[in-house]
């Protein structure tokens, strides 16, 4: 693929962030398949705070072979988001540090594999990749693998951004919804009772107290009461 190409690739992943992890996942399996030579499959896996947060594949054997790894705790997937390094298996046939990794990886046709490893603010991204002959692939001999895996870093970063930003923004429209209802619930008190703004409000969160309830929730019932007493 022409390295135009290859960037117009690039740019599309990194514009998938507001589109969905998953999706993301995907677009960097897929690109990691078609664009690294020797590469028959791969499969992307995110970490967050020390926990699996996502998974693609290009194949569902690839997908076994990377849930028999989490399973046992054991792997070369494991071991490269454990060290935070790349981590390369030359010949599945001669490898002896994972042998139930190296004998499922065997049934599937799966004769090498390169684990590359991206550092994200809270975890880590590894791009595995897998070719059906053994020694076409290791962590110096892929140097597009190498770029796809940093742009896919990148785009997760961006994502958590992403994210963040939108559980800030539905936070804060909470919060100027839930400031309405109770200014709302304590005119009509202030009204009805005679008080100011502070009795009211004091009103409210004596009852919210005593029925354990949040304050809002106590301003929509007297809002919709009221509603419902002028209809």
């Amino acid at each position: 693929m022409p390295i135009e190409q290859l960037g117009h690739e690039a740019a599309e992943l990194l514009s998938l962030t507001s589109g969905g992890e998953a999706r993301s996942l995907n677009k960097l399996a897929e690109l990691a398949a078609w664009q690294v030579p020797s590469c028959s499959g791969a499969h992307a896996a995110v970490w967050l705070d020390g926990e699996v947060a996502g998974t693609a594949a290009t194949h569902p054997d690839l997908a076994e072979l990377a849930d028999l790894q989490l399973t046992l705790g054991s792997g070369p997937l494991i071991e490269a988001a454990g060290a935070g390094t790349a981590v390369s298996c030359p010949d599945t046939l001669d490898e002896a540090r994972w042998p139930d990794f190296a004998e499922a990886a065997l049934r599937r046709g799966v004769r090498c594999s390169v684990h590359l490893v991206r550092e994200l603010p809270r975890g880590a991204l590894v791009l595995s990749l897998f070719g059906v002959r053994p020694g076409v692939l290791d962590a110096e001999s892929v140097p597009v693998a190498d770029m796809l895996a940093a742009f896919g870093g990148a785009m997760l970063t961006n994502a958590t951004a992403y994210n963040q930003a939108q559980r800030t923004a539905s936070q804060l429209k909470d919060a100027v919804v839930a400031r309405s209802v109770v200014d709302q619930a304590k005119g009509i008190l202030m009204h009805a009772l005679g008080c100011d703004a502070e009795e009211a409000l004091k009103r409210l969160r004596q009852e919210s107290q005593r029925r354990h309830v949040k304050v809002t929730e106590v301003a929509t019932e007297v809002v919709a009461s009221y509603g419902a007493a002028k209809s």
